[in-house]
């Protein structure tokens, strides 16, 4: 199923984008025919959302199911489909954008979600269990290195996840909140050292970003992701298993106090979450978080 999904990522962009510059094009040579603006409502509002999420890296939590650009594809594909039903006309405009109706359906509904189960090796209450991880100079650190100080961890996919990178950024802009109340904020990917070490010198922060170096962490505590890659990147020196991404808290004595295991790559925690986490563990230790507050989405 992963493969599908890793080839149908690229295979969508690819889509949207010689459709809308194809629409765009019929569009400026016969005019503003309702059929081919039907046809850009279908495919240019999401290849936007793509590509500004890629480029901008700022956003780490959208709607679930993308409303505007659903809503905007049903309409262009009414609008599409009114002259070849009504009128009689040409049918191509019609079938591109159901093309295009049809790939975001499937972006939304079925791409961006990934089917997961809670990891039975993370139990709030319980110790973090054992893994081992390199720092960017490939020595090795211990999971339990991580005790003695209150900590996010969070497994993200790489530097080519545009969420991840914004996820990154809030907590880059937010560790100042954490540092001061004592807590240690541990970013673990499985991409190559380079990419790491090029994403702790964009953003400069004493934030510890650490390799999980073949994955292996990621399978001690049921995280990977095999194929989780979209197709075509692995030219870019990323490996086709990712990690499926993950928050984990845990207190002074290395016990996971709450944990986040989105089930949809789209949605992500804000860092006002952590923050009330470890207040409410600070507050009175070992009470259980994750009653307190929804721990899996």
């Amino acid at each position: 199923m992963n493969q599908l999904k890793s080839l149908f990522m690229t295979a969508y962009m690819m889509m949207t984008m010689i459709v809308s510059a194809f629409a765009a094009w019929m569009i400026y040579r016969h005019g503003m025919s309702p059929a081919w603006v039907g046809v850009m409502l279908t495919t240019a509002p999401a290849l936007l959302f793509l590509m500004g999420t890629m480029l901008l890296q700022n956003t780490a939590h959208t709607r679930r199911y993308l409303p505007l650009p659903s809503l905007l594809a049903l309409a262009g594909a009414g609008m599409a489909g009114w002259q070849p039903i009504v009128q009689s006309g040409p049918l191509l405009p019609f079938a591109l954008a159901i093309a295009g109706w049809m790939g975001l359906l499937l972006y939304i509904h079925w791409y961006s979600h990934f089917g997961r189960e809670p990891s039975l090796r993370l139990v709030t209450g319980a110790r973090l269990p054992e893994f081992e991880v390199r720092d960017l100079e490939g020595k090795p650190v211990s999971s339990a290195s991580f005790a003695g100080k209150p900590a996010v961890l969070v497994f993200y996919r790489g530097n080519w996840c545009p969420f991840c990178m914004a996820q990154v950024r809030q907590l880059a802009a937010r560790y100042r909140e954490l540092e001061a109340m004592g807590v240690r904020v541990i970013l673990i990917s499985p991409q190559p050292y380079a990419k790491n070490a090029q994403l702790a010198k964009r953003f400069d922060v004493n934030m510890e970003f650490l390799v999980d170096d073949g994955n292996v962490a990621a399978r001690i505590l049921e995280l990977d992701q095999r194929n989780g890659l979209p197709m075509g990147m692995q030219v870019m020196g990323y490996d086709s298993e990712t990690v499926l991404p993950t928050v984990i808290v845990t207190d002074a004595n290395g016990k996971v106090i709450w944990v986040h295991e989105t089930d949809s790559y789209r949605i992500r925690p804000e860092p006002d979450t952590y923050l009330e986490v470890l207040r409410i563990n600070k507050l009175a230790p070992g009470t259980d978080a994750a009653a307190l507050m929804p721990s899996h989405a």
